[in-house]
């Protein structure tokens, strides 16, 4: 089962430069591996991320197979309001995890 690990303080000053730090727990497989009986076993990867705050895309990454298992993404954005930030992982064979945080701003 998939499980998403987000990390954003809650709390900054206005103007502040802050980490936002994401893992996803995600049983991937590359698609290069083949079964005991010779048969190719699937692709199953994560194949983007996307961060939107208050509705508004601020980061996207396009994932390929050569990525970790679980990848972990760290980027960094000004702290401007107080709002609310929305993860997207979009992958393989119909995938889709969300996570959300908050956070405050003074």
């Amino acid at each position: 089962m998939p499980a998403a690990l987000v990390n954003v303080p809650p709390k900054a000053k206005r103007g502040a430069i802050i980490e936002i730090k994401t893992l996803m727990s995600h049983v991937m497989e590359p698609g290069y591996r083949h079964t005991a009986a010779g048969e190719v076993i699937p692709r199953d990867i994560i194949t983007s991320f996307t961060c939107r705050f208050n509705g508004a895309e601020i980061f996207r990454a396009d994932l390929y197979p050569a990525i970790a298992a679980n990848p972990f993404l760290s980027f960094f954005t000004t702290a401007t309001e107080s709002g609310r930030f929305a993860f997207e992982w979009i992958g393989d064979n119909g995938f889709v995890a969300t996570a959300a945080a908050t956070i405050t701003v003074d």
